[in-house]
């Protein structure tokens, strides 16, 4: 980590475990501006972001992505300066030699929601697709694919070691969306 007005390079930054030896993840950026770079377990760079607050987006990469994000770089800046954050992020693009998956045509995957109707198991989908449902029961079928798909999620974490709690936004699951709160 650092925090300076200049473009450090990747190869500058100390990698940090996305999930500690407490089972938690990193929350020394939590409410910091910065840029950041997420490596899969093989550390081969996956995604390359912006945002806010720095933490809250590790964590929303990590349940979108919990099999890609093992790894972490992040780089600080004291005053939102969304050109400096692009220079930062453009600057790492060209310093890794290609666009990582995350930022080309998986950026979806990445950056927005889960879709649950996308992951939804055949029989979901059959049950779903009945002409003969009213709107209830899409969302009652909808909300049931979405515990499902959280609760891979959190078990899979769980796996890995993670013990920090991540609540999942109620109202997205009657749309057929997942994301965290």
């Amino acid at each position: 980590m650092q925090a300076q007005s200049e473009c450090p390079s990747l190869i500058e930054l100390s990698d940090l475990p996305y999930i500690d030896a407490e089972g938690q993840l990193p929350s020394q950026f939590e409410g910091k501006i910065g840029v950041y770079a997420i490596y899969n377990a093989d550390k081969v760079l996956a995604y390359i972001g912006y945002s806010r607050d720095v933490s809250l987006s590790l964590k929303q990469h990590i349940v979108r992505q919990p099999q890609q994000c093992f790894w972490v770089k992040v780089t600080t800046v004291e005053r939102p300066n969304r050109t400096l954050l692009e220079t930062i992020k453009a600057a790492w693009i060209e310093e890794n030699g290609a666009v990582p998956v995350g930022n080309g045509d998986a950026a979806t995957l990445w950056e927005q929601p889960i879709d649950v109707k996308s992951q939804m198991l055949p029989e979901e989908s059959v049950q779903y697709a009945d002409p003969q449902l009213d709107d209830l029961q899409h969302q009652r079928i909808l909300k049931q694919a979405a515990r499902r798909i959280e609760q891979n999620i959190l078990d899979l974490l769980a796996e890995r070691g993670a013990r920090e709690t991540l609540r999942f936004n109620p109202k997205l699951k009657d749309s057929g969306l997942l994301d965290l709160k």
